[in-house]
């Protein structure tokens, strides 16, 4: 039983937010979107969904139009039976910025989401303003942290009970109290979809090292990044270190590092108002 009182709900509760879905050239998107203003679209990780902003719309939502989708074959959107690579994943956001008439947007991902950010505005510069690398999973590519993702994300859907996705969600905190039952109930409901069963062996194929080796961080593709980037780092984070993210500060002309302390992989969550004011105070400081 979390000891924190925070719930999704709770935290929309006081805006005006709509979800709805969108065809984005044929795939059915899931999106949830408050706010008006500059666009900021915010992408989550590696078997992730929407949900995992929700401590973060109703601030954000007072500065942008914010838009936060579940990304290809995760959460409620569709499930198009070929493996997830992040080519794919570029071509369904470019997709639904199309579809949504967005010409510029803030990108804001955590994870996967920040890696594809990254990918995405490398491949179309002309679309991203700004870019928030949250946390942006496993920037080394390490064995064991790719093994630990793979396993865990496969036995919370194939052998999905309310434990096994509770085990996998422990992954990304640093303080577990924040994992509520309603977080493990709104996975738990995502994860025994029928569709998702098929769909996890193509969201896990960025675990396998003969495919992720083609979408390793390197000089190759992110010298092509021009929008102003921040790393945003936590001091616990279960899949990468600091001196990774310097490392990857290296390879991001221009960015910047920052640091959340006491978080994990979901600074976001565990550190709702310090997330929101960094990516507040950097979109709205950047006049591009």
């Amino acid at each position: 039983m979390s000891k924190y009182n925070v719930s999704i709900w709770n935290e929309l509760s006081g805006i005006s937010f709509k979800q709805y879905f969108i065809e984005a050239n044929g795939v059915n998107t899931r999106i949830v979107e408050a706010g008006e203003g500059e666009p900021l679209i915010m992408l989550h990780g590696i078997g992730g969904h929407i949900e995992a902003y929700a401590r973060n719309i109703k601030s954000l939502s007072k500065h942008f139009r914010v838009i936060v989708m579940d990304m290809l074959g995760h959460g409620y959107t569709g499930k198009p039976n070929y493996p997830y690579t992040l080519n794919e994943y570029s071509h369904h956001l470019l997709d639904v910025l199309k579809a949504l008439s967005i010409e510029k947007v803030h990108l804001s991902g955590e994870s996967l989401g920040g890696w594809l950010s990254a990918w995405f505005a490398a491949r179309h510069p002309e679309y991203v303003k700004t870019l928030l690398l949250n946390t942006p999973g496993n920037i080394k590519g390490k064995r064991e942290v790719m093994k630990k993702l793979k396993e865990s994300t496969l036995k919370a859907v194939l052998e999905a009970n309310y434990e096994t996705v509770r085990t996998r969600l422990e992954f990304l905190f640093y303080d577990t109290n924040f994992i509520t039952e309603e977080l493990v109930e709104s996975r738990y409901k995502i994860y025994t979809q029928p569709s998702f069963k098929e769909a996890v062996h193509n969201i896990v194929v960025l675990q396998d090292w003969e495919v992720r080796k083609n979408f390793m961080w390197e000089t190759e593709w992110t010298h092509k990044i021009t929008a102003p980037t921040i790393i945003l780092m936590s001091d616990h984070d279960p899949t990468a270190t600091i001196e990774d993210a310097e490392y990857l500060q290296q390879l991001i002309p221009n960015s910047k590092l920052q640091i959340i302390n006491d978080a994990g992989h979901w600074p976001q969550w565990e550190k709702p108002e310090e997330f929101n004011n960094i990516q507040i105070e950097f979109a709205k400081g950047v006049n591009v």
